[in-house]
């Protein structure tokens, strides 16, 4: 039967791919790099430290590995993350079978995991620092509302089962979103503006590498494919924000057509100290303005829950899940 070029070039172009792949993997440094990248994320010093090369030269591997397709890199300041593709690509696939091939008890693959957990020590320590500096503000404000397991039980049952394909968190903070929704998600992005939360979501998420990765991000303009995520989440980040409804207008543009959006913030409140103290821009918000503000992102059929405590003077938490239109 007569096969035309057309019909062939699916197959051509998978063939190419697989050469580069072969030709950018067929090196000892850049498998070890692959070794390590199967731990999670990695910047480009701590790959340096855990193989004992110099950046250079670790860059001049990974330049060669990304644009094979064998790794995906994620510019964040003056830091570049580098990771194994996310989606099951024909180079994602090729990655894990010539992995799968290696001998994990080699003596340089094990000296390197080692290394690459040294490094991890310090950065949780060094994060694990800076959240004991600032707790003592944070507890503060968690003392104002009801207890957190409170609340996470109800974004989940405001959310729904799922399971959901991609999760994006807005705003990651230490990585809470990420953690509560494991269990319903394959795959979650989280981004932040702080890079101290970064650090501290990075070792928090260490448990969910194989599915969670989090990168510098601005909410008005996210480093995220829109139309990629069937499931975005706003937790308590936009009461610091100048104009919270452009954040949902591009919260909303990340989602799928029937994705859900989830955003938990406060009620309207009088706290000032808020203000004053915590960096907060607005104390709360009212069911109409972020209603209005979901219409005009295309979130319909918006429900709404309030978590009420029983303490006078204290915060309520309100839940606002809708649907991309």
């Amino acid at each position: 039967m007569f096969i035309s070029p057309i019909q062939l070039a699916p197959e051509r172009r998978d063939a190419e791919r697989v050469v580069g792949a072969l030709r950018a993997a067929g090196e000892q440094t850049r498998l070890r790099m692959l070794a390590l990248l199967t731990e999670g994320e990695l910047a480009v010093g701590e790959l340096a430290q855990a193989l004992g090369q110099s950046q250079p030269r670790v860059s001049r591997h990974l330049k060669l590995l990304t644009e094979a397709g064998l790794v995906e890199r994620a510019p964040e300041g003056a830091w570049v993350f580098y990771r194994l593709p996310r989606a099951h690509t024909t180079e994602r696939h090729f990655a894990e079978a010539a992995l799968g091939m290696l001998d994990p008890n080699d003596p340089l693959l094990v000296r390197d995991a080692e290394r690459l957990q040294e490094i991890r020590a310090a950065r949780e320590a060094a994060a694990a620092e800076y959240f004991e500096r600032n707790a003592a503000d944070w507890e503060r404000v968690r003392a104002l509302h009801l207890p957190e397991a409170d609340i996470d039980s109800a974004i989940l049952a405001a959310a729904g089962e799922g399971p959901f394909e991609l999760m994006v968190d807005v705003g990651v903070g230490q990585g809470r979103m990420i953690q509560l929704f494991s269990d319903r998600v394959r795959r979650a992005e989280g981004f932040d503006t702080s890079r101290q939360m970064l650090a501290i979501a990075r070792a928090s998420l260490d448990d969910l590498k194989a599915k969670a990765a989090v990168r510098f991000g601005d909410a008005y303009a996210p480093p995220i494919e829109r139309g990629a995520a069937d499931l975005v989440t706003i937790h308590q980040v936009l009461h610091f924000l100048a104009d919270p409804g452009r954040a949902i207008a591009e919260a909303a543009r990340l989602l799928k057509p029937g994705g859900r959006l989830v955003i938990v913030d406060f009620a309207p409140h009088a706290l000032e100290f808020l203000r004053e103290e915590h960096a907060h821009r607005r104390l709360g918000f009212a069911d109409s303005e972020i209603a209005d503000w979901c219409a005009a992102a295309d979130i319909a059929q918006l429900k709404t829950t309030a978590l009420a405590p029983q303490k006078s003077g204290a915060l309520t938490v309100k839940i606002w899940v809708g649907d991309k239109a």
